[in-house]
Formats: C-alpha cells, structure tokens, sequence
C-alpha cells in the first residue's frame, strides 16, 4: 500500500505506480498549485489507506463518490469539496492519458452542484476602493504600493509579492509596464498609470534593484501571508469592517472596471483570464444593483 506520508518526498526505488502517477501529474505544476494538489492527493492517498484500497489500481467511481460524500460528510462546504477534487480527478485524467489505467473512474463520478453566479468574495465598491488605496499610503509605501497593484493592477497576491523593481523598469510605446509571472507561468505585460507608478517609486525609494514591497520593519520581502496581513490592516484603517482578502482587491479592480464600462474583452485582459468565462463570472457577481434590468423594465412598463 503507498503511504501518503511517502507521496512527496519520495525514494526512486521502492516507488509504486500510484506514487509514480502522482508525482508525474504534480511535476506539471508549481507554487501554491503544485502545494494545493499535493495535498489533495495526501488527503486521497489517506483514504485509500484507510479502507484498504490502493490509491490507482482497482479504483472505480463508487469508490471516488464514496470519498467525495465523505469529505462532504467532514462538512465542508459544496464549492470546497469540489476544489479539493481538483487534484484527484487530474491525477486520474492524467494517469488515464499515461496508459497507467485502463480507464478513469473520476471522470464521471458526481459532484456537488455549486451555483456560481453569486460570489462569496466581498470586494469592494468604488467609494470603499478609494477610501483603501487612500489609507494604505498613510500606512507605509509598501502598503500603499501593495494596494495599487491589487486594486489597480488586479495582481493576485503572490504575484505582487514577487513583483521586482527591474520588472517596471522598461517603457512600450509610451508607456511604462510591468512584467510579470503569473498563474501558470504565463508572461504578462501591463501598463502602469502615473498614479500607481507614483506608490511604485515611493516604494522603491533609492533602491534600484530587488523586490519592490517589503516588510516595513524587518525590510525583508514580503510573501503571500505577508500581503493578507497589510491587506487586514488597511482594511481596518479604512473602516471596513467584513473581512477583505487580496483577492477581494483583485475583484474590485475587476468589477469596478466593468462598472466604469470597461467592455468584457478588455476586463478579461485586465484580470488575465484565459476563458472569457471566468471573467462573465465577475460580471454576474458583483451584486451592481444601480444598473440592475428591473430599473429600467420599470420605467418601461411605467411610461417614465
């Protein structure tokens, strides 16, 4: 039987084929993915220990719903079940693809029906967005360059804690950009405006090189933990009261930019999705009762 504890790090030699599978699938990923799906499969592998069962071999889609109702068993929410499957039913996609398995048995294995029209994400609207770019400056640069690139640039948080002072350093057809690294690390160029570019010098002060945002005391670079702690602060310093993460930055840069009438296609650009879908999503999501269709079906009927 693999022993989960053994998936990842693990011995060439004495290694089975669900470890083989694994680690083949895990080898396609890297960062916070690569930790999430490797943690998914310790979770399946564990399971599968547990009721005597190997983790490829022999597995058929009673057994994955028998897991998936488990883990809903657990309580976990509908939309985290379905996350924590990501990682299962790649390895068996992948392990399918590989000829390791006859056929895969997650493919068509049921899930929990989550309805994503309505975003749990609390982001922020446009007064709440300026109110937070405005306190994060009165905090420290570096919580004022942080903002600005959540909330403007629609970085997600490891991307802007990887952000470099070389990396804003060039200018294309007049205007100045960022590079960067994003989700499946896929290069991307953005401009930036004046305003953000004004919180970046700030920042970067004299320095001419290394990571541009850093913890204000030690002045080591910040990580992901880092980014939701100054984004917490600043939050409370503005007056917020619900909880905003990161990505709450990230969905107010998006959704105030659909309200200010910026056209999908270009708000897609903006938040670097790859299906037009995802940025639909945004768009249904952001709760805009002002332009809501029963407004103007109203005054229609009404004559107005």
């Amino acid at each position: 039987m693999s022993s989960p504890s053994t998936l990842l790090p693990f011995q060439p030699a004495t290694m089975s084929t669900a470890q083989l599978a694994a680690v083949s699938f895990l080898a396609r990923y890297s960062g916070h993915t690569h930790d999430l799906y490797a943690y998914q499969l310790r979770q399946w592998f564990a399971w599968c220990e547990g009721n005597g069962l190997d983790p490829l071999a022999g597995v058929q889609r009673a057994h994955v719903e028998l897991y998936i109702r488990g883990l809903g068993e657990r309580g976990l929410m509908d939309s985290t079940v379905v996350t924590m499957m990501h990682g299962v039913r790649g390895f068996f996609r992948f392990a399918h693809v590989d000829g390791l398995i006859g056929s895969d048995p997650a493919v068509y294995a049921r899930l929990p029906k989550v309805h994503r029209d309505e975003s749990r994400t609390q982001g922020l609207d446009r007064l709440e967005l300026i109110r937070f770019l405005q306190v994060a400056q009165t905090i420290t640069v570096h919580h004022g360059a942080l903002a600005y690139l959540l909330g403007i640039n629609a970085l997600r948080a490891s991307e802007a804690a990887a952000v470099r002072i070389e990396d804003y350093a060039d200018t294309l057809r007049g205007h100045r950009v960022l590079h960067l690294v994003g989700k499946g690390n896929k290069p991307a160029t953005m401009p930036i405006t004046v305003p953000v570019l004004r919180v970046l010098e700030a920042c970067r002060g004299q320095r001419t090189s290394g990571p541009l945002v850093l913890r204000p005391v030690s002045g080591q670079p910040i990580d992901r933990r880092d980014a939701y702690r100054m984004v917490a602060r600043i939050a409370k310093g503005a007056g917020i009261p619900r909880h905003i993460s990161p990505h709450s930055l990230r969905h107010a840069a998006i959704t105030n930019a659909l309200d200010a009438g910026v056209p999908l296609r270009d708000a897609q650009i903006l938040a670097r999705h790859a299906d037009p879908r995802t940025t639909e999503h945004y768009d249904r999501a952001r709760g805009n009762l002002d332009r809501h269709g029963v407004h103007f079906l109203t005054a229609y009927v009404a004559g107005v």
